[in-house]
């Protein structure tokens, strides 16, 4: 008798350990894209696991590739930090919806310039990325920086070698602010660059500006942050110089309505104001409207979370939180468009 009770006790106990690690298994989700945004998604994701027990396994490999997978069904969310078009939306059958407001800036290698004591000017930034300035001494960028001792060292030009929604905020800023950049360039996620060399997502930037002398690239601010990069100040719409800083990315967020814009497609760059900083931008998260119903209820119920419960996180790495309203709205879209 006491064998058959020992027998029966660990069946039930090997079946008991199988659910649960069917369960467990269950218990998470899959993302990829933006390099931008994943300093943001990794910390909600250590702490929501934590809390949850759900896994969130997001792959940091550009915007470009976010949008490929997502399109492809490979993933359950992808991130983009360039929008798609409401068409381009329902055309691959498609839902988006926005996660943070954050910037980006300019860094730099420059041997005896601190952080923050270069100044940029739009025109300036895209003259360097067109190959038509090419010292650090160059008389238009020593106009803008009286008093600041720079080197007469080659520039070398950093930018994304992957599909990047970080290099379309770049790209659209520049377009806005150079007729010649907009005419032989464009902004998208990849581009045919006239000069410089290429990493593989913000860290691939990071660490190659890090490494040559006499370089500049660009970057999302929290990458800044945590790097400790030389980074540059910027004279914006207004001709205001201002410094990146997540009042600068709100200010320029301040002037355009999410809950208004089609499938919340915006564009954050070269807004007016005082303080608005200049290459502003946000990350979407897009999700497939064919997906399992639960798929998407565990992606959108993670994101809730980082909204209600993630902003203090957010703000330590100087991405902004959505208003209220913002995230009103992307609930009721959830619900008009996935009926979660």
């Amino acid at each position: 008798m006491f064998k058959r009770t020992s027998l029966a006790s660990r069946l039930a106990a090997f079946a008991a350990l199988a659910v649960f690690g069917a369960a467990a298994q269950a218990a998470s989700i899959t993302g990829a894209g933006s390099t931008w945004v994943y300093p943001l998604v990794a910390k909600w994701a250590a702490a929501y696991a934590e809390q949850t027990g759900t896994q969130v396994n997001y792959q940091s490999i550009g915007s470009g590739g976010g949008i490929a997978q997502i399109k492809a069904g490979t993933v359950a969310f992808g991130a983009s930090d360039k929008p798609l078009t409401p068409e381009e939306l329902a055309q691959a059958g498609l839902i988006q919806f926005p996660t943070a407001i954050a910037g980006e800036d300019l860094v730099y290698n420059l041997p005896g310039v601190q952080p923050g004591e270069l100044i940029l000017s739009g025109p300036l930034v895209a003259d360097i990325y067109l190959g038509k300035i090419t010292k650090w001494n160059d008389p238009a960028i020593a106009r803008l920086n009286p008093g600041v001792k720079l080197p007469d060292m080659h520039i070398t030009v950093v930018h994304r070698s992957d599909g990047s929604g970080t290099t379309f905020t770049f790209a659209d800023y520049l377009s806005k602010v150079s007729p010649e950049w907009k005419a032989r360039v464009g902004a998208d996620t990849s581009l045919a660059w006239p000069t410089g060399v290429g990493g593989k997502g913000n860290e691939g930037v990071s660490s190659y500006v890090q490494r040559i002398p006499g370089s500049i690239g660009y970057v999302e601010y929290a990458y800044i942050l945590e790097n400790h990069m030389s980074y540059a100040r910027m004279i914006n719409r207004d001709g205001k110089v201002v410094g990146p800083s997540l009042k600068g990315f709100q200010a320029a967020a301040a002037n355009v309505d999410f809950t208004r814009a089609k499938d919340f497609y915006v564009i954050l760059t070269d807004q007016p104001g005082a303080d608005s900083w200049p290459i502003s931008g946000c990350t979407w998260q897009i999700l497939r409207k064919d997906a399992p119903k639960a798929t998407n209820e565990e992606v959108a119920r993670f994101f809730l979370w980082g909204f209600e419960h993630g902003q203090d996180m957010a703000r330590s790495i100087a991405f902004g939180p959505l208003p209220a309203s913002t995230v009103a709205a992307i609930k009721a879209y959830w619900k008009k468009n996935l009926g979660i």
